[in-house]
């Protein structure tokens, strides 16, 4: 990376630490007392995996803690972090009824009390089903495969997670910045599955650390729980010089290593418009960037940001230049970026996505003196594991039917992989729906198959 920007150490640490604090307890009270507790809560309905709202804040206001958590986690195996990354102002909290009265109940912000409770107590909520005898391996130690890991195993299956990376947790762990979401939230959603006695291995890559056909042959089911691969390139000259990252691991570095050896440098370039790179932008100004412009191609109607996270990038002095696009990274005489020559863009006619493509303006090229670019375009699909397992998909997307059964019918999936296609949004609260769904898709097809013996 760059020459570090000297910050001393515990100002870096406190620029990492979790930024909102957590209600007190009597404002945790005050605020569960507001809620109406709907019979036909509209808030349920707006939460992609139906945790029972009015319950679990009723249950805050009684002084049932450990009920309130269940009920929250019961639902939504990642629980506890959703409370701190769900666009809740689109979903629960934009629902609320109160909306037209006065101000929403701070749904999030109480699920987060609720399991930070039993987060900081330690304790267990779940138990493992009395065993049916058969036997389930997860690819991916996620959102969507930690739920599916949490649900077969309280319907009583042999579980294994497999996962590539040291720790599971997937993007909750590795892709969200520390300061909205800590590490050790993720790692204990990761020890309330382990504890029902779900084996999860890490450290393990299919293809190399165990192939394809051991998994397919030596379980009964399989849930693919894939993420997403690496940021892909932009495909512009420069973009091999050092000062241009990937802003996955960007956020993973902050979040796996010594955050005095990061430096972005003081003039950063974000290029995108999502919440990763609103990450990565906030990231950057955190590790002590002057300067950190996000520019993207389109305007801020297309931007894919939540709003909130767009709030809180212009919050942290974040600047955005909207319909320019790189067009070359400048680098030095030792190799290292020093400047990105871009181009303005005017909107067309709309493209495959419904929105509008974006067309460079002849002859309108700039350059800005940068000294790190960060790319934040999406991410690639994981088609060569995907046709490894020799599952139907359409550009990377896993094809699955209503149960998330694959064209394979004991391989089901969950997560990014399957994300597209009407199959929800690439949210975490998404991902863990669709995780239960696969894992009870599973149990279904294996209730079936027993009716069927017995017939």
């Amino acid at each position: 990376m760059n020459q570090p920007v000297f910050i001393p150490i515990e100002k870096l640490e406190r620029n990492f630490q979790e930024f909102i604090p957590g209600l007190r307890e009597k404002d945790a009270m005050d605020e569960s007392n507001r809620c109406l507790y709907c019979y036909d809560a509209p808030c349920i309905k707006a939460c992609p995996t139906g945790i029972n709202i009015p319950s679990f804040i009723k249950k805050i206001a009684s002084g049932n803690m450990k009920g309130s958590a269940r009920v929250i986690m019961e639902s939504n195996p990642v629980g506890a972090s959703c409370a701190r990354v769900c666009p809740t102002s689109e979903l629960c909290e934009g629902a609320c009824v109160l909306n037209h009265a006065s101000s929403p109940i701070m749904i999030g912000r109480l699920q987060r009390y609720a399991t930070d409770w039993a987060m900081k107590r330690d304790i267990t909520l779940f138990e493992k089903g009395q065993s049916n005898g058969k036997t389930a391996a997860i690819i991916g130690g996620g959102p969507a495969g930690l739920s599916a890991a949490r649900e077969l195993a309280r319907f009583g299956y042999d579980v294994t997670v497999y996962e590539a990376k040291p720790q599971a947790g997937g993007l909750n762990t590795y892709g969200i910045v520390s300061f909205r979401l800590p590490q050790e939230v993720a790692l204990w959603e990761v020890e309330q599955v382990e504890k029902l006695g779900v084996t999860i291995l890490t450290n393990m890559t299919i293809g190399k650390d165990i192939q394809v056909d051991e998994i397919v042959d030596g379980y009964d089911y399989v849930v693919l729980a894939v993420g997403l691969g690496r940021v892909p390139d932009l495909a512009i000259e420069g973009e091999e010089l050092d000062g241009v990252y990937d802003a996955i691991q960007l956020v993973e570095d902050t979040k796996t290593k010594q955050l005095a050896s990061l430096s972005v440098g003081k003039r950063v370039v974000v290029i995108g418009a999502g919440n990763t790179a609103i990450d990565a932008a906030t990231c950057s100004r955190r590790l002590g960037a002057d300067s950190v412009t996000m520019m993207y191609r389109r305007t801020e109607s297309e931007m894919t940001a939540y709003e909130f996270e767009y709030e809180f990038a212009k919050q942290e002095g974040v600047e955005f230049r909207w319909l320019a696009a790189p067009n070359r990274i400048i680098g030095d005489e030792n190799g290292k970026v020093k400047a990105l020559e871009c181009v303005r863009m005017e909107l067309g006619e709309p493209d495959a996505s419904g929105r509008p493509r974006p067309v460079k303006v002849e002859g309108s090229e700039f350059t800005v003196e940068v000294d790190s670019v960060i790319k934040a375009i999406g991410q690639d699909k994981l088609i060569p594991l995907i046709e490894a397992f020799g599952l139907e998909h359409v550009r990377g997307i896993v094809k699955v039917n209503e149960q998330n059964q694959t064209s394979h019918p004991k391989i089901f999936a969950a997560g990014d992989c399957i994300f597209g296609l009407g199959n929800a949004e690439a949210m975490v609260v998404d991902a863990a729906q669709q995780g239960k769904k696969a894992a009870h898709g599973i149990h279904k097809a294996y209730m079936s198959a027993q009716k069927e013996a017995m017939a």
